[in-house]
C-alpha cells in the first residue's frame, strides 16, 4: 500500500519531532560513515528485498537529495513563492545507476554539499526562514518546513541503513 503525500509528510516530520533539525542534519553524515565503516562494498550493494534499496542506493539517494534541496533552498531564497518541482526518487535510482555508485564517494558528496547547505542555513535572517516555495505535490513549504523535512528524511534513512546492516538473530 502506497502512502499519500500527506501521510508521507506526517511520517517524515514525526521522525524529527522535538529535535533540532540543524543538529540532526549536522550529524547525519558522520553517523552513516560510522555505520558503513569496514563493510565491504558488495554487502552495501545487496538489496534486503527485491523492491527495497541497498545501503549503497540509500546513500546515493541522500547525496542526490542534498543537491536537490540545496537548489530548492537557493531558488526559493532568490525568488520567494516560486514553484518547486517534485521528482520521482525511484526513477532517479534507475537513471542515476545508484547500484553502481561507490557508497564512500556518495558519502563524501553528501558531506560536502550538506556542509554548504548548512552554512547557507546558518546565515539566514529570521525572515528568510519564512520564505516559501510552491511544491508541485505538497503545496506551500517554507524554508523552515523544508529543513525539518530533511531532518526527518535523514532519520528515516539512517534507520533503514541500521536495519539492513544489523544482523538478524
Amino acid at each position: 500500500m502506497s502512502e499519500t503525500v500527506q501521510q508521507y509528510t506526517q511520517r517524515i516530520m514525526a521522525n524529527a519531532e522535538g529535535q533540532d533539525p540543524i543538529k540532526v542534519q549536522s550529524t547525519t553524515n558522520k553517523k552513516i560513515a560510522r555505520l558503513i565503516k569496514g563493510v565491504p562494498n558488495a554487502k552495501l550493494r545487496e538489496r534486503p528485498a527485491p523492491e527495497k534499496w541497498s545501503v549503497a542506493e540509500i546513500v546515493a539517494h541522500l547525496a542526490d537529495v542534498e543537491i536537490a534541496i540545496g537548489w530548492r533552498l537557493r531558488f526559493i531564497l532568490g525568488a520567494p513563492g516560486t514553484p518547486v518541482q517534485a521528482y520521482d526518487q525511484n526513477a532517479w535510482v534507475i537513471a542515476g545507476h545508484y547500484e553502481k555508485r561507490d557508497p564512500r564517494k556518495s558519502i563524501e558528496l553528501h558531506r560536502v554539499v550538506r556542509e554548504a547547505n548548512l552554512a547557507l542555513l546558518k546565515s539566514l535572517s529570521p525572515d528568510q526562514w519564512k520564505h516559501y516555495g510552491q511544491h508541485a505535490e505538497r503545496g506551500q513549504e517554507s524554508i523552515e518546513h523544508m529543513v525539518r523535512m530533511v531532518a526527518g528524511h535523514d532519520l528515516n534513512h539512517l534507520g533503514q541503513i541500521e536495519r539492513i546492516l544489523t544482523p538478524r538473530k
